[in-house]
């Protein structure tokens, strides 16, 4: 067998078909069996192995979810059985630090692992951190095999390394709240751009040179924020301390994976790509989405759906009082410059927004906030409701559908999709754009929003032209909240809202849904 099938594993269960395959002497035919606890013969396959690197595959007719069943490959006198194997839902947990975070590392990480015993139906495996130049077939290492969850063992193994808290968090609360096996595999690797996650393809899609982590800005960064307890490669980038090479973490790391029947993905990764190709970030994760969907559909023959569930975290805080807007940037473009998913250039993904959970005492670094239960929890509203299909569950904040200028009062009504509670009068929270020239010029002189211009045109009287002014809270109605133009009474150019690196203490930013769920940032 292949280096991710083993003892104790899950197997995506139906309608889908779990796709099994491994290695054998070329020509030879193999036959594999899946048995039932008695020895029961379930069902054969025969796969014949091809080359040129002597490979054999085989698509298990679907099988409803539970077990334990064994899983035999024979081919001549040898044969492998590989035992305790359950069918269920498997998730793919891909990303940087925040997502190599381990439950070791976590809020109450004791009381955490202490429930590890509760969930022996929720199997974990752990890729390890490699690269390649070219795409591998095979895994080359593995941190983790296929496990039942302990404490001590492997949930809290060390800090990041396995296993992710992030990831277990959401695959132990789909287990409650589907009642499935559930198997999470976690591929991550600390302070690691997109670029190294991407294919070629998506490289070239988006416009951007083949080795653009070597020759990317080079950006001097004052605080030198060491992301990863992994081991340090030199790069331009302090800051980041992953491999920055364009595509050799997609090679190493998910291609060899590709064969894999899954689920759906969870992805939490942004941080290191606010310090480089930060504006081309709208086109690099929808179409990173997009192709690793296409890859996985192809290389499962057809087995993982084409619009495979995508779930991930929107970047969650760093300097408390900075003025640099990278992350903002970022988190608008983890949307695909929409604000909310799923969208048109985003469909079937969910978004965790992670910016009211800010830890400045974490001891990990700011940039690691502890608290991956809410981010857990925000991905699970998710989805249930995208991935499974839970209708009437809400599992967005609230967004804005209008504003309505009334230059009498000068006041601007903001009119949002849900029922709003106000945690927090925050008179920093929304800012409003005016200038003195003409909308087109002022789009050309202000790009700091990636070159996204809401339709609205400019606010006149101002000295300086374009400049961001904040607009205080006057009132939250239940759907709407109205604004103050003090800055700027007759017209406005653009409004934004918690525009910063940190915009509101922890979970304390102006605006959330009577669910608890914070109104995602805009522009």
């Amino acid at each position: 067998f292949a280096s991710y099938y083993g003892d104790h594993m899950v197997l995506q269960k139906k309608p889908s078909g779990a796709v099994v395959w491994g290695r054998g002497e070329l020509g030879a035919m193999v036959t594999v069996t899946l048995s039932g606890a008695s020895g029961l013969i379930i069902m054969e396959k025969t796969a014949q192995v091809k080359g040129p690197s002597g490979t054999w595959t085989t698509v298990l007719d679907p099988v409803d979810q539970g077990g334990p069943y064994a899983l035999t490959a024979e081919q001549g006198l040898e044969n492998v059985t590989l035992r305790d194997i359950y069918f269920g839902d498997v998730w793919l947990c891909s990303g940087q630090s925040n997502m190599a975070m381990t439950v070791l590392q976590v809020a109450n990480a004791s009381q955490e692992l202490a429930t590890a015993a509760r969930y022996p139906y929720v199997r974990i495996f752990a890729v390890a951190p490699a690269r390649s130049e070219v795409e591998l077939e095979d895994l080359e290492q593995i941190d983790l095999p296929w496990s039942i969850p302990t404490a001590a063992e492997n949930l809290g193994h060390g800090n990041f390394t396995y296993f992710s808290a992030v990831c277990w968090l959401l695959g132990r609360s789909l287990y409650e709240a589907l009642g499935s096996p559930i198997g999470l595999v976690e591929v991550a690797w600390g302070g690691t751009p997109i670029e190294a996650w991407s294919s070629r393809r998506v490289l070239q899609a988006c416009g951007l040179p083949k080795d653009t982590g070597r020759e990317g800005p080079q950006i001097s960064l004052r605080h030198g924020a060491c992301f990863n307890l992994k081991p340090a490669f030199t790069s331009p980038h302090q800051h980041l301390s992953g491999p920055q090479m364009p595509s050799v973490l997609w090679n190493a790391m998910i291609h060899p994976l590709l064969n894999m029947t899954l689920r759906g993905v969870a992805w939490y990764q942004g941080e290191a790509n606010a310090f480089l190709n930060t504006d081309q970030y709208n086109c690099t994760f929808p179409a990173l989405i997009a192709d690793w969907r296409r890859a996985f559909h192809t290389g499962s023959a057809g087995q993982t759906e084409p619009l495979l569930p995508f779930g991930f975290v929107q970047l969650s805080t760093y300097r408390r009082r900075s003025a640099d807007d990278s992350f903002a940037r970022l988190r608008w473009h983890q949307t695909a410059d929409m604000g909310v998913v799923p969208n048109a250039r985003m469909p079937s993904t969910f978004m965790a927004v992670a910016m009211d959970l800010g830890d400045e005492q974490s001891p990990y670094g700011s940039i690691h906030p502890r608290d991956k239960q809410n981010v857990a929890h925000r991905l699970l509203l998710g989805a249930r409701a995208v991935a499974y299909g839970d209708k009437g569950l809400v599992f967005q904040g609230p967004y804005p559908t209008s504003a309505i200028l009334e230059v009498t009062r000068g006041q601007l009504n903001v009119t949002y999709s849900q029922e709003l509670i106000c945690r927090q009068r925050d008179a920093q929270a929304f800012e409003v754009r005016s200038g003195i020239s003409s909308p087109k010029s002022c789009r050309r002189g202000d790009n700091t929003d990636g070159g996204f211009s809401p339709p609205q045109v400019c606010c006149s009287g101002q000295a300086s032209p374009c400049k961001w002014l904040p607009a205080p809270v006057v009132a939250v109605g239940s759907h709407t909240v109205t604004l103050a133009l003090s800055g700027c009474k007759t017209l406005v150019l653009g409004l934004r809202y918690a525009w910063a690196e940190w915009p509101c203490e922890y979970q304390a930013c102006p605006l959330y849904n009577p669910q608890g769920l914070p109104a995602p940032p805009f522009l």
